[in-house]
């Protein structure tokens, strides 16, 4: 229960699905936590089921992609909590279509959230993570960045972009202390999941040896394996939790 006491937790895209798991589960390891998705009511939703869990909760609305909002954000935790010690960076959009068909519109959206919103939400932190001398950063990377998907041109580059800044953070900032790491999930229950028919769901099972689609709490539980003790010698790493789909 004590694994996080006395740590602040900062997730984006914390209003559901993954983020919304690993926001309750550092909560339930004794982290308070800074819930940020684009609307304060989905933030402020989690955030009241963080303090139902006897922890201190803030909730923010961010546009990731916004450095300007991102900058603001990141002071106005700083002076409220008076620290971060785990960094999570969860937002992610998808924007899918056959490359020959993709608008540049599409491709921006998607890496200006799920790669740039990462970039400046480390960069915010950074000074205050180098000061203190400790802190996890993890990106929440996924397996389409190590294999690619025909009509996720988009998504898969920022994911796999995102492999290479958290490998590269985890070298400039190792020296102090801070860790750096990815997870990359396969298939999870989410909505989107929920959307495909029979015929795709039972495609997608045969890919993965464990036979199921993953939850949110399988990536909460490797985020916290991360941020607590356990991931003390752990950086630049890629946690694949994908029921063996990518071996």
């Amino acid at each position: 229960m004590s694994q996080l006491a006395q740590q602040i937790a900062v997730v984006t895209g914390a209003g559901r699905g993954i983020g919304r798991a690993i926001a309750l589960r550092l909560a339930g390891a004794g982290a308070d936590v800074v819930c940020i998705s684009r609307t304060v009511e989905n933030s402020e939703k989690v955030a009241a089921e963080v303090r139902a869990l006897g922890r201190r909760a803030w909730a923010l609305a961010v546009d990731v992609s916004d450095p300007a909002q991102v900058v603001a954000a990141a002071e106005r935790i700083l002076a409220e909590a008076g620290r971060v010690d785990v960094l999570v960076n969860n937002a992610g959009v998808t924007r899918d279509g056959l490359l020959m068909r993709m608008s540049e519109a599409d491709w921006d959206v998607v890496l200006n959230t799920n790669l740039r919103g990462a970039f400046v939400f480390t960069k915010a932190f950074t000074r205050s993570l180098l000061k203190q001398r400790s802190g996890r950063i993890i990106n929440i990377a996924s397996v389409i960045g190590l294999m690619g998907n025909a009509g996720q041109c988009n998504y898969a580059a920022s994911k796999a972009g995102l492999i290479g800044f958290t490998k590269s953070v985890a070298r400039e900032l190792g020296s102090r202390g801070i860790t750096c790491n990815a997870i990359a999930p396969g298939f999870i229950e989410t909505d989107m999941t929920s959307a495909l028919n029979e015929e795709q769901r039972t495609g997608l099972l045969k890919q993965i040896p464990l036979g199921g689609f993953g939850s949110g709490e399988d990536i909460a539980e490797a985020a916290l394996y991360l941020a607590g003790p356990g991931g003390r010698y752990v950086t630049g790493q890629v946690l694949v939790v994908d029921g063996g789909m990518v071996m």
